[in-house]
């Protein structure tokens, strides 16, 4: 898979397009607007971003693969209307119980399960997918970047903060790959929020969704935001923020287009059975994430053997049990766990980097060797690099092991200054 180049590429791209670039009309609204990042750089920063930022959101949700052909049927339908049909659009459920939705730039789109169970029928969710399809076919992450509000051209790379494995390191997503997740958490300003509800409406009325549907989302959203506990507050909301001003908007475009229509209650309940059936194991395991972030380890194990018993082909489940074992101590007993992660969802980086560590601990510094170059593959984080150099240490390798010090050294926090401890301690420092 090609990737995108470490950060420090972006900034000379951005400005061989600000010597080169110019004024373009907007796909989406037929205005005339400034125009930094081409189309092709808008592509190669979505093909390049997706499937890291997929991963740092949670994985795709593997165990619904009807579901997922499903949501990416609905977004199919809406994108084949919008006024970019031929971008590559591609949708994916993430498995995360926060609800959320994002769009990289080239029509990546994904949705989280934590949202899908919030819905009620498939106008809805075309609402959520027609939203995001205008944000990427009316290039608001591009625009963004353009602004400078995501990007700084005199800094070479990003660290992002990333908690990973439950143990006592912290993960630092690296250099270019940390872009996808900047563009998903950034906030919409209002006008493209606007923007993304009206042609999002006037797409989900051309497949043959009543647009209610879109007026009655928001209400819900504008209902849910004023709950501060809410999982939206740390979710959906932070990017796409809710207002009174987009209800009224909205139900203006719904008299506008005719609130005529499929709503899709039933298909969408259908589909959504499986989740529903494992809502209370997902919710248990959402409980065990919490009791193992304040300490209490034996109730959050609890938890997880509910969760398990209920959804045994769940990695995620076996994954956190695994961390809180490697916390105790019980590093075999994590090491089964981590297997059983890997089997379920091979793809998936953290569990690489959890199974790495157990196999350190366990001087298997071969196994370790391979776990850690899988992660990287997919996700370039500073505590893989760390990782690497010690496997490859613990074999005699040194001079090797050397320059993956070097790349995670260039991380922050912990894992940064464990990293120049080795490098110092190879130097004879």
């Amino acid at each position: 898979m090609r990737r995108l180049k470490h950060l420090h590429a972006l900034p000379a791209l951005i400005l061989t397009t600000l010597l080169v670039g110019g004024c373009g009309v907007n796909p989406v609204t037929g205005e005339r607007e400034l125009r930094l990042v081409s189309e092709s750089d808008e592509l190669q920063i979505g093909r390049e971003q997706y499937q890291p930022t997929i991963q740092t959101q949670g994985g795709r949700y593997y165990r619904g693969e009807k579901l997922n052909n499903y949501v990416s049927e609905v977004g199919q339908s809406l994108a084949d209307v919008s006024d970019r049909p031929d971008l590559p659009y591609e949708f994916t459920v993430i498995n995360s119980g926060v609800p959320n939705a994002w769009a990289l730039p080239g029509g990546k789109i994904a949705i989280n399960r934590g949202l899908l169970t919030e819905l009620e029928n498939e106008a809805q969710l075309a609402a959520v997918m027609g939203h995001e399809i205008v944000h990427a076919a009316a290039r608001h992450s591009a625009q963004r970047m353009q602004r400078g509000t995501l990007i700084n051209l005199g800094v070479a790379g990003i660290g992002l903060g990333l908690a990973l494995n439950g143990n006592e390191y912290a993960g630092l997503i690296m250099g270019g790959a940390a872009l996808g997740s900047q563009l998903i958490m950034a906030q919409y300003s209002r006008s493209h929020e606007l923007e993304s509800d009206r042609y999002g409406m006037q797409y989900m009325a051309e497949a043959g969704y009543n647009p209610e549907a879109a007026v009655q989302l928001q209400e819900v959203f504008v209902r849910l935001s004023k709950n501060e506990q809410s999982n939206f507050v740390t979710g959906l909301f932070r990017s796409h923020p809710p207002s009174q001003e987009r209800v009224e908007a909205n139900r203006r475009i719904a008299d506008e287009l005719g609130r005529e229509g499929t709503f899709g209650e039933e298909r969408y309940q259908r589909m959504m059975a499986g989740l529903r059936e494992d809502a209370d194991a997902y919710e248990a395991y959402d409980r065990a994430r919490k009791a193992a972030g304040e300490g209490e380890s034996e109730k959050a194990l609890a938890l997880l053997e509910q969760a398990i018993k209920q959804v045994p082909d769940e990695a995620a489940f076996r994954e956190l049990r695994a961390d809180i074992r490697m916390q105790q101590g019980q590093t075999e007993s994590a090491l089964a766990d981590y297997n059983r992660a890997v089997e379920l969802y091979p793809e998936m980086f953290s569990y690489r980097i959890g199974r790495g560590l157990a196999h350190e601990e366990l001087d298997n510094f071969d196994a370790a060797e391979k776990d850690f170059k899988a992660s990287l593959e997919v996700v370039p984080t500073s505590i893989a690099y760390l990782g690497l150099g010690d496997a490859i240490s613990g074999q005699g390798r040194t001079s090797e092991a050397r320059q993956y010090y070097q790349k995670a050294a260039q991380g922050e926090g912990r894992i940064g200054d464990i990293a120049r401890q080795r490098l110092e301690s190879l130097s004879g420092g």
